[in-house]
């Protein structure tokens, strides 16, 4: 023999090494198992010892493997791309494992060890010295069991996790190394037929022998683990017949078994004994500690039919059926399904490959890319070992649903307990391995708690996947999906009154037992009904994209504008009314209904509140529903659910409508852009993780909104490093998932330093030129505007040092106050201003809070002195009245403690040196008033009309120099918007408030029918002696309450206005400020005016003939406009007013029918122009042309009798009249009724706008009639 050589004596070696290390044997007996190694080697190898492979121990291939790999040890390479390329079949774009050189040698076990002893679950296992590792197997013998193997060809999986161990895929049977164990292979049994009527009898059990059967094997269930015990359920079948027995296999020893079973394979069970179970009922045979497996041999049996009452259970089964012949099947059931009714399910066989795990926690896997399989219902397969993409499966006597739920996409094979899924191939992919969670998963807790059907189970599944798709960047799977008797995960908090509100009540528990041992299959899957999903919550990406999807459907610029009004607008008026719009949508706008879930944020470049999630964000208003502001800074970084919400999307064009004619050519809309933000009540907010893991008691009452309860009824702040962690910009962190921000990594500190105060007033967001001290370069901070805001505060008390958050009492600063009396030291007042990141802390801060400035990791008591500066020069002579200025710092905690009324009388005494300082807040009749002296103006109001006018000429933007240069505004600079704010719903009298576009930006929630709080507004007279207030540098506003979710909301910019009230002309006089609306029953006495004009829609000059009359410069227009005025005298027997009406109105005044108007428009377009007037003084009325025919018949049509006759004239004041009226006495007038003549004082005649005119009728007339003089008579 020769002599080996010195590549083989290495090889050697390292098997000597391999052998004294892995292989368990003797002392000193470990060159006799490396022989016997060896030869199985030779043998495996034809005859020579495989060199190019290298042995490897189980803690080595657990330790270094990180990938999937396979080793085929006999294989040559042709063999094995061979073997790698039929494996792409199922998945051709998935990659073949990759081949490693690796020799496994080790023992087949069913044992692992445990905590404390030895523990048996049914799985196969293979060992050596070093380690343990579980293994799958496509034929196993009991034989096998605890003997060493060679391992020729097999695949290690890691998990997808890579700190934990994978598994082993035995691809061939293994070799043994020593002599297999002998094995009884045949003994006499009891005749089937002797069994059966043990099955019914009523002689005690312990008083029968034992018994051995023989049978075919026709059923094998899962292994189940119920109340920490394992047992699996097997059926054997007589030969003769259909009729089956069922058999309990319990014993742990016995698990194992289930690895030696196949289907159709005929076995002997020695040592049985008749049982029945306790809950169902049923009768079985069960294994005893002697029992025994033994392969059937047929000299020892002799076949007898067995009459059983389990033979209705064999029927069941039906042929196996393939993909296409599957495809077929379902095309045919779908053309026969019936909408909304109750289906049953098929049962079928079915052979596929697995192409991709859907959801390996639920049990979902796809086959052949056209079938779910659900694997829910029964224990999933050792744990999913194996039921990777690539791999064969056997599925038999599974339930097949069409449709389950509407929104799932394919149909699904469900596996109940009576089913069979059969491993039938191993993949040859490089696909990982995703294994199942043996607790903790949700899924199934909820699927057995509830007893879900499929169609619920699935929609469980798609809303918990979405659930943890969105959130679980920001606290971790093991945070939203846990599962506590007394503290439910994020996730079960959201799943539960979903499924509550589905199921009901009296549903069953389900019973496994008779699951698997009815003569009649009863199980959760036979039955379903397709599920229509009640609700959905997708992704804010996703909300945001339909929001504005629905906005625009349907949508057309014409629905904006009255056609009556439009048909009379010139082209900028026209272009500006479609520039600005909105529309709101619910939650039950969208079907099935939308619920949203977000984290709540607040962001320092917008400065406004954010939900958000992995996909988006969407800025919110949240308001409360008594009307106090929102302030609970508790609350940021906590998972929010949403039920009952407006969705707002406002809507902004740019367009080029020459005219109205133009509106339904969307060629003339150059640009869209929509804003979506969504708008609720803190009250409608269901918490479902807070983020210091509960919600603070306050946070619900209107007291405190973070003061926690101590047990012994003291109170105590939120450790305020935690607070720390929810306030990380969603965005500030470029190295990191924008949208998925945990806050982790915080340093933890005991130590921090605390203050109160108490905020005076609040200014709003804008560019600011701030010069904070110590910087050099004054020049570029006069080039550069910091867009900020300030809110003047009172200190309480002296700042705090705190050892530890827990020691802090409730509100020590007023308790000290109150009791040193000494409010000049510990009361002071300061200017804060927030810049950067601090500006997140603008939609919290509000007049009349409390609010604490917390310095983490900070133990200076004068951090805030030290911070301060004057805001002024010291050369400036009123320095000294002027609080000092502290910047706020980026790392600072603001922590909202309650509100100043909410305090008890105590501490409200220690306070009481606030009362003169308290901002004022006004009524709007007060504001309108013309003895109001204040040129800074607070008031509230309800918006009654929105409108977007216009910036007036004579005022400039807030900031035109040194603005640095910014995204492009969704409205144009030279925008404003006017809001029409009345003091309560259906009130006369209105405020008009304008905002310019550069305020806008940071502004949410104006809409018509929302309540705000304006505060520093400057209050204005215009020339017209018209009260207005507009938005300034110093003013700030608040949404109170939300508009009226039963309330229709406008397409168009303004709102609907409620009905007017009736009044009488005399009462005008104390009204004549800002009266929104009105009614009035009069007596037209005569037309003192009439214009008819068609000018151009560009330049309003007069268009003649098809043409702009302009010359210098010439007008491009081509576009004419009818626009027609009339001036008309009405009285009602109180006092007298001259009304102008406008457009449509003038055809009402003057009785004339819609042909007979189109008619005079016509006339009048050849001319361009045709005036008249009647009644007045010459020179006071306006030019006319006596020669023109339309002229002479619009005067003669002025001088008919019938012109003068009562109606119903709905109005508002004329604020920009004709001609300013100035303040005038009474004067006397002479009136006659008759014969006789009555002298009488007479006031101005006021200026009224026509908004409507309506015929009355003689018994109308008598009605207004009756209900004014009813109205007079109380008044007296």
């Amino acid at each position: 023999m020769a002599a080996p050589s010195a590549a083989e004596q290495r090889w050697l070696r390292a098997a000597r090494d391999f052998a004294r290390r892995a292989l368990p044997a003797p002392d000193g007996q470990e060159p006799a198992a490396l022989e016997a190694v060896l030869r199985c080697l030779r043998s495996a190898s034809g005859g020579t010892l495989p060199l190019g492979y290298s042995f490897i121990s189980i803690s080595d291939l657990q330790n270094q493997q990180h990938i999937p790999c396979c080793s085929h040890l006999s294989w040559s390479t042709n063999e094995f791309k061979e073997w790698s390329y039929q494996g792409q079949g199922a998945l051709p774009m998935q990659s073949t494992l990759p081949r490693t050189y690796l020799i496994l040698v080790g023992y087949l076990t069913d044992e692992r060890q445990g905590n404390k002893e030895k523990l048996v679950d049914g799985c196969l296992y293979v060992k050596d010295n070093t380690g343990i590792i579980p293994c799958e197997l496509l034929h196993f013998e009991l034989e096998w069991l605890e003997s060493l193997f060679v391992f020729p060809s097999w695949s290690y999986i890691p998990q997808t996790n890579q700190r934990a161990a994978g598994y082993l895929e035995i691809l061939v049977d293994p070799v043994p190394v020593g002599a297999p164990k002998e094995v009884l292979h045949s003994i006499p049994i009891t005749s089937p037929v002797s069994a059966e009527p043990l099955l019914i009898s009523r002689i005690p059990c312990q008083k029968r022998s034992k018994l051995t059967l023989a049978g075919e094997l026709t059923r094998l269930g899962p292994l189940l683990r119920v109340h920490h015990k394992t047992f699996f359920f097997l059926f054997l079948k007589c030969f003769s017949s259909a009729a089956c027995v069922p058999v309990l296999v319990q014993k742990p020893s016995q698990l194992v078994w289930h690895h030696v079973f196949q289907l159709g394979h005929r076995y002997t069970i020695t040592g049985l004994s008749k049982s029945s179970l306790k809950k169902s009922g049923q009768t079985t045979f069960v294994t005893s500690v002697s029992s025994c497996l033994l392969p059937y041999c047929a000299e020892w049996v002799r076949e007898q039919p067995l009459k059983s009452a389990w033979q209705g259970e064999s029927t069941q089964s039906s042929f196996l059926e393939t993909a296409e012949e599957l495809s077929r099947s379902l095309e045919l059931g779908a053309a026969e399904e019936t909408p909304r009714s109750t289906k049953e399910s098929k049962i079928i066989s079915y052979v596929g490959f697995v192409t991709k795990i859907l959801n390996v926690q639920a049990g979902l896997f796809l086959l052949d890319n056209q079938v779910c399989l659900c694997l829910a219902y029964q224990p999933l397969l050792n744990f999913a070992q194996g039921l990777r993409p690539g791999a064969c499966v056997e599925l038999i006597d599974v339930h097949l649903l069409q449709k389950p739920l509407v929104s799932f996409p394919f149909t699904v094979l469900g596996a109940c307990l009576s089913s069979m899924v059969v491993l039938k191939s191993f993949s040859r992919l490089s696909t990982p391995y995703q294994p199942l969670a043996s607790s903790g998963n949700l899924c199934l807790q909820l699927l057995f708690r509830f007893n879900l059907g499929m169609p619920l189970y699935l929609w469980l599944v798609s809303l918990l996947e979405m659930f943890e798709e969105r959130f679980s960047c920001f606290f971790g799977h093991r945070r939203l999906c846990s599962s506590a008797h007394r503290n439910p995960g994020a996730a079960e908090k959201f799943l539960v009154p979903l499924l509550q509100a589905m199921v009901p009540d009296s549903e069953e528990a389900r019973d496994i037992y008779n699951e698997i041992l009815a003569k009649i299959h009863q199980c959760p899957l036979q039955k379903y009904l397709t599920l229509n999903p009640p609700c959905q919550a997708p992704s804010l990406s996703t909300v945001c994209r339909v929001a504005e999807q629905r906005s625009w459907e349907g949508f057309s610029p014409s629905q904006l504008l009255s056609p009556l009004e439009a048909q009379h607008m010139g082209t900028q008026e026209l272009n500006r009314r479609l520039a600005w719009s909105y529309c709101t949508l619910s939650a039950g706008s969208f079907q099935p209904q939308l619920i949203l879930l977000g984290v709540l944020r607040v962001s320092s470049r917008t400065s406004s509140l954010q939900l958000q999630d992995k996909s988006s964000t969407l800025p919110c208003v949240i308001s409360h529903k008594d009307g106090s502001p929102f302030a609970q800074t508790a609350l940021i970084g906590s998972l929010l659910q949403v039920e009952n919400y407006q969705l707002v999307v406002e809507r902004f064009l740019k367009t080029d409508f020459p005219s109205w004619e133009h509106l339904e050519n969307l060629k003339h809309v150059r640009e869209k852009k929509t804003s979506v933000y969504v708008q609720f009540y803190f009250e409608d907010v269901q918490v479902l993780h807070a983020a210091e893991g509960q919600i603070q008691k306050g946070l619900r009452s209107g007291n405190s909104s973070s003061l926690r309860k101590k047990t012994d009824g003291s109170t105590r702040l939120e450790t305020p490093e935690a607070k720390m962690l929810k306030l990380e910009d969603p965005k500030a962190d470029t190295g990191r998932d924008e949208n998925c921000q945990g806050g982790q990594g915080s340093t933890r500190t005991t130590s921090c330093v605390s203050h109160l105060f108490l905020v005076t007033q609040k200014e709003g967001l804008m560019l600011r030129n701030y010069q904070p001290p110590g910087e050099e370069d004054k020049e570029a901070q006069l080039k550069e505007l910091q867009r900020s805001f300030q809110a003047t505060v009172l200190w309480l008390g002296r700042p705090c040092l705190w050892d530890h958050p827990r020691e802090i009492g409730n509100l020590p600063e007023l308790e000290e106050t109150g009791c040193n009396g000494e409010e000049g030291v510990t009361q002071q007042e300061a200017l804060l201003l927030f810049m950067g990141k601090s500006l997140r802390w603008f939609p919290f801060l509000h007049v009349d809070g409390l609010y604490r400035f917390i310095v983490p990791c900070c133990s200076d008591l004068e951090v805030f002195d030290k911070l301060c500066f004057p805001p002024v020069p010291a050369t400036f002579p009123n320095r000294p009245s002027c609080p000092l200025c502290l910047p706020v710092q980026d790392s600072w905690y603001l922590q909202h403690e309650t509100w100043i009324s909410c305090l008890p009388e105590c501490q409200l005494t220690a306070v009481s040196v606030l009362t003169g300082m308290d901002q004022r807040t006004s009524s709007i009749p007060e504001v309108l008033s013309s003895s109001f002296t204040g040129s800074l103006v607070s008031f509230c109001g309800e918006v009654m009309e929105r409108t977007l006018c216009a910036s007036p000429k004579n005022e400039k933007p807030p900031v035109t120099v040194g603005l640095p240069k910014q995204k492009e505004t969704l409205l144009s600079r030279d925008h404003s918007v006017k809001l029409s704010v009345s003091a309560a719903p259906g009130s006369p009298v209105v405020m008009d408030v304008y905002i310019t576009a550069t305020y806008l930006q940071h502004l949410w929630g104006l809409l018509p029918g929302a309540k705000i709080l304006f505060q520093n507004l400057e209050r204005k007279i215009s020339r017209f002696h018209n009260v207005y207030c507009t938005y300034i540098a110093s003013s700030c506003v608040s949404i109170v309450s939300l508009p009226a979710s039963h309330l229709p909301f406008p397409s168009s910019p303004a709102g609907e206005a409620s009905s007017p009230s009736l009044v009488f002309l005399s009462s005008l006089r104390s009204q004549l400020q800002n009266l929104l609306q009105a009614r009035i029953l009069c007596h037209l006495s005569c037309v003192l005016t009439v214009c008819l004009q068609w000018v151009c829609s560009l330049c309003s000059c007069i268009f003649k003939e098809g043409r702009c009359t302009r010359h210098n410069p010439p007008c491009p227009s081509q576009t004419g406009v009818r626009q027609a005025s009339a001036r008309v005298l009405v009285e009602d027997g109180t006092g007298e007013a001259v009304v102008l009406c406008r457009n449509e109105h003038v055809a009402a005044v003057l009785g004339l029918s819609l042909l007979e108007w189109e008619a005079v428009q016509n006339c009048v377009q050849s001319r361009g122009s045709v005036c008249i007037q009647h009644g007045e003084a010459p020179g006071t009325g306006c030019l006319e042309e006596p020669e023109d025919l339309v002229a002479c018949y619009l005067r003669s049509l002025c001088r008919s009798p019938l012109i003068c006759r009562p109606i119903l004239l709905d109005f508002s004041l004329d604020r920009k009249p004709s001609k300013i009226l100035q303040p005038a006495p009474l004067q006397l007038r002479n009136f006659r009724c008759g014969e006789v003549e009555f002298v009488s004082q007479v006031g101005p005649r006021p200026s009224l706008l026509c908004l409507k005119v309506e015929e009355v009728g003689q018994d109308a007339l008598r009605y207004l009639n009756s209900q004014r003089m009813r109205r007079t008579s109380s008044s007296c």
